[in-house]
């Protein structure tokens, strides 16, 4: 133990004693019969004596040395082997070789977690310290998908539905039904189908206080069956509020009519509108999404259309039945009849025959002077003939509904695309139709 010079110190120097200096005192570690160096238990850590260095013999802190590095081999091997998704025995998932911690609380196994980070040991200071050793970023744990909902059953709450033929005499109309039923080609269409096929869809009732039944859609297919001699109607019965059956009556005949006319949607959005305004008022009936939202903004989706489109629609309910007649008609433009709607009712009429005289309707600017001075009060019958037989200088303008070019086009086509296919489409029409103003002017008729 004389010899210093096979001692290592630990800060780190080698210190031989010369004459003038006491040699620092030395404390031996002897086998207390416990485990060895390199072992779980590790031999007592050695004291300061006298306030001396603290020595220790060379082979012990290469062993303790060399237990740190192998431990920190072991974690990064386990970091390593987590990083690439395989499977690490549970017992080896320690901090650093050393034993885990009590297991946490399991995670469920439709959404995993990739391990954040695992501490590895490292020498330094003289002690064990804590280095981290993540994952790559790259290697990230893919999220597994969410399992689908099983279909839900479409029976509804109740008495089940089923079909039941029901004679004529014990449907009734719906009452203020805004829909004509018309002897046109598609009822007669309808009436042929029905004779070869028979009925592809019942039509929907519900039953009447005073008896019967009161047909809720199903009006053109019930004049189609008398007509092609049918005694009754195939119909599902279903309870419904008075709101429930105006917004399924409407809708049905928004979505299975061909031609719908000016008077009719009009109607029909009115209908739907006051009973959209009576649900939201109770609450009851209106869909989760739709509360919050304006009655007219509700309408519009519901029919794909614009908000101002469905109120000046509702606005032509203000129109009286002979200038109501003309814009069914196609005498009068949309946009003139939602500016007349706001004129007096004798006014209107006096207009209406004005319109028939002329054979011309007023244009858009004329429509909303009138408008104006209607609403000052100054609008009078001589007036009107003094607009109206002004030379009409009105900038053409052709206005397409959304429903219109919903036929054409798909929702997700933006307004400019839809105008430039319009202009090629007219381009090449105009290629295979020449204009009137681009035929060239023959010399007889110049010579006049």
């Amino acid at each position: 133990m004389a010899d210093t010079n096979e001692n290592k110190v630990v800060d780190g120097e080698n210190k031989t004693p010369d004459e003038n200096q006491t040699a620092p005192a030395v404390v031996e570690i002897t086998d207390t019969g416990g485990e060895q160096p390199g072992q779980e238990n590790a031999p007592e850590a050695p004291k300061v004596v006298d306030g001396g260095d603290i020595v220790v013999p060379s082979n012990i802190i290469d062993g303790l040395f060399e237990e740190k590095r192998a431990a920190a081999k072991e974690a990064e091997k386990i970091a390593a082997e987590i990083g690439k998704g395989e499977n690490v025995p549970p017992e080896k998932k320690g901090r650093g070789g050393r034993p885990p911690k009590a297991e946490k609380t399991k995670q469920t196994e439709k959404t995993p977690k990739a391990p954040k980070e695992k501490k590895a040991a490292s020498v330094g200071g003289g002690g064990v310290g804590g280095s981290s050793v993540q994952t790559p970023d790259n290697d990230k744990t893919p999220s597994v998908p969410a399992i689908p909902e099983a279909p839900k059953d479409a029976t509804r709450p109740g008495k089940k539905e089923t079909i039941v033929y029901i004679d004529h005499s014990e449907l009734h109309p719906f009452k203020d039904h805004p829909f004509q039923v018309r002897n046109d080609n598609d009822m007669k269409s309808l009436v042929d189908s029905i004779k070869e096929r028979g009925f592809d869809q019942a039509a929907l009732v519900r039953p009447r206080e005073e008896g019967g039944y009161e047909l809720v859609a199903g009006h053109r297919r019930q004049q189609a069956a008398i007509m092609a001699g049918l005694k009754n109607l195939p119909c599902v019965v279903r309870e419904m509020t008075d709101e429930q059956a105006i917004l399924a009556m409407t809708e049905s005949n928004f979505t299975y009519r061909s031609e719908i006319l000016a008077s009719e949607r009009a109607q029909a959005l009115k209908m739907q509108l006051d009973a959209i305004k009576r649900q939201g008022e109770r609450f009851n009936g209106v869909a989760a999404g739709d509360v919050g939202k304006r009655s007219n903004e509700i309408i519009a989706e519901k029919n794909k259309m614009g908000a101002k489109t469905v109120q000046r629609y509702i606005a032509l309910n203000n129109l009286t039945p002979d200038m109501m007649k003309l814009v069914d008609d196609k005498k009068v433009p949309f946009m003139v009849a939602f500016e007349t709607s706001f004129i007096k009712p004798k006014l209107q009429d006096y207009i209406a025959m004005t319109v028939e005289t002329q054979g011309s309707p007023p244009t858009h600017p004329q429509a909303q002077r009138m408008r104006e001075l209607d609403s000052k009060g100054l609008l009078k019958t001589d007036t009107i003939d003094g607009i109206m037989f002004e030379e009409k200088k009105e900038v053409r303008q052709v206005i397409i509904s959304s429903q219109e070019l919903d036929k054409y086009f798909s929702a997700e086509k933006s307004p400019k695309e839809i105008k430039d296919t319009i202009l090629k489409l007219l381009d090449e029409y105009k290629v295979k139709n020449p204009l009137e103003v681009d035929k060239p002017v023959k010399k007889k008729e110049q010579e006049k």
